[in-house]
């Protein structure tokens, strides 16, 4: 069982910064490959950056791909997205979510999610 606590989120101008982070409770966070979603009101959810248990391995949607960076500290069982040049269009509210096993895209695999962390951007 994990339990995810996302904070991080919060109003910021376009063009601004802002790193969400993930507490993840557990001894296994190192098993778990760990990913960021986000949900705009009246949109799907969609996948925006994951990382392998061992950091190696990242991947991100190309809406996120040169703005956005994952990363992860497996000793203190956090993940963490720094979001910069934030457009109005990132505006969702970002979940962190795990899964056992490969890294996979699809949001349905994911067997822990967070209560998710509001990000708005204004223009």
């Amino acid at each position: 069982q994990v339990q995810l606590v996302e904070s991080g989120g919060g109003l910021v101008q376009a063009g601004g910064s802002l790193r969400l982070s993930c507490a993840a409770s557990g001894r296994t966070f190192i098993s778990y490959t760990m990913n960021w979603f986000r949900q705009a009101p009246g949109k799907e959810r969609e996948f925006v950056a994951a990382i392998s248990w061992s950091g190696r391995d990242t991947f991100y949607a190309d809406s996120a791909k040169g703005r956005f960076t994952i990363s992860r500290d497996n000793a203190k069982n956090t993940v963490n997205l720094q979001m910069n040049s934030l457009k109005p269009e990132d505006t969702a509210v970002y979940y962190c979510a795990a899964k056992t096993g490969q890294l996979t895209t699809t949001a349905g695999a994911y067997q822990y999610w967070g209560q998710g962390t509001q990000v708005t951007v204004s223009s």
